[in-house]
């Protein structure tokens, strides 16, 4: 009975150094996630890191010939393109890390959610601008 007491914590060590090995990988392939995005003109190019938040933005002289409003959806547009290719090499990460479950449900619940809209023309976009909150 000792035996068997002794393996156990054996076992659960190992359990436990596993998960801990296991964590600290998945931690530093997050740490190197990030996305890029640029829009379809070139005008624009962002950096998201692996929060999605923007980490560098590159504007190009073409985007000041841009009115505000058509700049400021471009970006959101461009930012929202690399934080969605953020959001697919995390939940690749953690699918390997947690596996399928509720942890892994509630990481792909609060992703960035890709609408598959088509991007705007110039002509929709002034004949019917979308509000920018």
């Amino acid at each position: 009975m000792v035996n068997s007491a002794q393996q156990w914590l054996v076992d659960y060590d190992a359990t436990l150094a596993r998960a801990a090995a296991d964590a600290q990988a998945a931690s530093a392939s997050l740490k190197q996630v990030n996305g890029t995005a640029t829009s379809p003109r070139g005008e624009i190019s962002v950096q998201v890191g692996p929060s999605g938040a923007l980490v560098d933005i590159r504007l190009t002289p073409a985007a000041r010939a841009l009115e505000a409003e058509k700049l400021a959806q471009l970006i959101l547009t461009t930012t929202q393109q690399a934080q969605r290719m953020v959001g697919t090499h995390v939940m690749e990460i953690m699918t390997d890390y947690l596996g399928e479950g509720p942890a892994l449900e509630f990481v792909r619940e609060n992703m960035p959610v890709d609408t598959d809209e088509p991007p705007q023309d110039d002509d929709d976009f002034f004949a019917n601008p979308r509000v920018i909150v």
